[in-house]
């Protein structure tokens, strides 16, 4: 491996990682003071993100893969139901439970998604539970319990519709990270992708027809907003991610994409000046630190985003 590309790699992760953090962030920001409606903002975010990576293969590399995994029923099939049950279902979560709470919750709460294909992996007998998961499983309760307490049972510090939402999100990446090994196993991942995102967005322009928006309420901050979530929150960030991948390990890939809630929450805090008490502070910790001991394992689930 050289050493100039290694370095672009880790350029790449990096500001693909912290790309996903702080689009979470801006989606926030989006709902709150421009009243962009979820569904609109998750249908266009698909369908453009999608097609500009579609448009990536096709030029930089190999376009034939691009309608060859429609050919066949059983891929064609699969790709179906991994743009719905998958890459639709975890954006769209991610982004209710944004509208509800904030970034950093949410974020947090999609990246409890390895603890969860731990356990799934363990009850269907295809994974034995080591002192290594306890701790992982164990730091991962003890994180959600704090970030959404603030070491209180009485009282709940974020709304139940975010978490609620956020939960789901969890379960969606898992299925996104376990129902893509079969794909990604015969096609580019750029076209896996980009088809997911093309089909998840079609399939909610049922719901919400992108060009049935007002934008009026849209200021030049309000647009720059827009792009960001769009471009670098969601096409760039999984392109630099993939292609990081060429000159890193997956292991390292994962460790530094482990940026992203980190990023989300300092922009939430202190961008957005969300209330983060003490207690939450350590559930995050927590929840961190189990990101990074994933992440450094041998076995290490990798991450999607969002």
């Amino acid at each position: 491996m050289k050493r100039p590309a290694r370095k672009i790699g880790l350029i790449l992760v990096t500001v693909g990682a912290l790309f996903w953090g702080v689009g979470g962030t801006v989606a926030q920001k989006l709902f709150q003071n421009y009243a962009v409606d979820v569904n609109w903002l998750v249908t266009t975010r698909l369908l453009i993100a999608g097609i500009l990576l579609l448009t990536v293969q096709f030029f930089l590399k190999d376009r034939k893969q691009i309608f060859q995994i429609w050919q066949h029923k059983h891929t064609a099939l699969q790709l179906i139901i991994f743009g719905i049950i998958g890459m639709l279902a975890v954006q769209y979560t991610y982004m209710m439970s944004i509208n509800y709470g904030n970034a950093a919750v949410a974020t947090l709460l999609q990246y409890l998604a390895p603890v969860m294909i731990i356990l799934y992996l363990v009850l269907r007998r295809q994974s034995v539970l080591t002192k290594k998961d306890v701790i992982t499983v164990t730091l991962a309760l003890l994180g959600c319990f704090f970030l959404l307490t603030n070491g209180s049972i009485s009282n709940l510090s974020v709304p139940p519709p975010a978490i609620i939402w956020g939960i789901l999100s969890g379960v969606a990446l898992a299925f996104y990270t376990l129902y893509a090994v079969r794909l990604l196993a015969h096609f580019d991942s750029l076209v896996v992708v980009g088809w997911a995102m093309v089909i998840g967005g079609f399939m909610l322009s049922f719901i919400h027809p992108p060009w049935a928006v007002d934008l009026s309420q849209f200021d030049v901050d309000g647009y720059i907003y827009l792009i960001f979530v769009i471009i670098f929150g969601t096409m760039l960030a999984f392109w630099f991610y993939i292609e990081s991948l060429q000159s890193l390990s997956p292991k390292e890939t994962s460790l530094l994409s482990s940026l992203e809630p980190l990023a989300a929450v300092l922009t939430t805090v202190f961008w957005l000046q969300e209330h983060f008490g003490f207690w939450q502070w350590i559930g995050t910790a927590c929840i961190l630190f189990m990101i990074l001991l994933l992440a450094l394992g041998t076995k290490t689930p990798k991450l999607s985003d969002d």
